[in-house]
């Protein structure tokens, strides 16, 4: 600005003793300056929007942490109460043993068994303890890692969540598919590179396509029904996830769901927009899933 200044003085200045054309040059100068001043105010602000809304980020997910460390503890307490409640019944079989000062042959077994089932029962609640806390610490890593990688894509056209204890990335149709069509848009294969990124980087899940309509009715020369636009939209997903993005064929699998698993009201076209989505669901592999319950491990 000073320099801005610094020009209008040597203009006025010599306005007298310059031909016109070193003016309109000085003029020129002149408008360069104010021009670049207001592309830095412009920069500096577009810079402030953007570090309000990482900071609104950051406290988003901050509390979502939160809730979800608490609905754990809770989960650990229940578990332990129940731990608790199966060592008084083991102490108070001792008790009632030491009591005891006849017992047959029969009945002396009976009573082992009855503390080998407690022990075991004991036991079991502690892996699934351990295996619930490992789960939840997963789906908490994997929810953090797929939103952090997906933070430039606007929130109505994607959502991460847990939802029966798996992880829910859900896309919607008209960032994926043009209407009525099952073929990916181009500008969305940068979307699914970047959840491929990070389930590449997980190979203890499968991943599961589903696709979803509204209950619109859609016939055409190559489709019956919106059966079979929700099933080839999972499909041309899945397609994409192996063929463009090296996702594993073994781990993938595409199901059709139609209109029959809404999210929102039909009978609205706000609640049909929602309806009409393609979700990625990241789940355990069965074998791992059972050995975690099984051996705790």
């Amino acid at each position: 600005m000073k320099q801005a200044i610094y020009v209008l003085i040597a203009i006025s200045l010599l306005s007298s003793c310059v031909s016109k054309k070193k003016l309109t040059q000085l003029q020129a100068s002149y408008n360069e300056l104010e021009a670049a001043r207001d592309k830095a105010l412009a920069a500096a602000n577009d810079c402030d929007k953007k570090v309000t809304g990482l900071q609104s980020d950051l406290r988003s997910r901050e509390t979502e942490l939160a809730t979800n460390m608490a609905a754990n503890k809770t989960r650990i307490s229940e578990l332990e109460a129940q731990l608790g409640d199966l060592r008084k019944n083991n102490n108070s079989l001792i008790d009632r043993m030491a009591d005891l000062s006849v017992v047959s042959k029969q009945g002396a077994e009976s009573i082992k068994k009855s503390l080998e089932v407690l022990n075991e029962q004991t036991k079991q609640v502690n892996n699934l303890n351990q295996s619930i806390q490992r789960k939840d610490s997963l789906n908490l890593a994997l929810v953090m890692s797929l939103k952090r990688s997906l933070a430039d894509v606007n929130d109505q056209d994607i959502s991460v969540e847990v939802k029966k204890g798996v992880v829910y990335v859900s896309i919607a149709d008209k960032l994926l598919f043009a209407s009525g069509r099952y073929e990916v848009n181009p500008a969305a294969e940068a979307v699914l590179a970047k959840v491929a990124s990070v389930v590449n980087d997980h190979k203890e899940l499968d991943i599961l396509v589903q696709g979803h309509t509204d209950v619109v009715p859609f016939v055409n020369n190559q489709l019956k029904d919106n059966w079979d636009l929700s099933v080839l939209r999972a499909t041309s997903v899945v397609r994409m996830l192996q063929g463009k993005f090296s996702v594993a064929p073994e781990r993938l699998s595409a199901a059709g769901r139609g209109e029959f698993e809404p999210k929102d009201d039909n009978a609205t076209a706000e609640g049909r927009k929602v309806n009409r989505r393609t979700e990625i669901i990241l789940t355990p592999k069965l074998d791992q899933f059972f050995n975690l319950l099984s051996n705790g491990k």
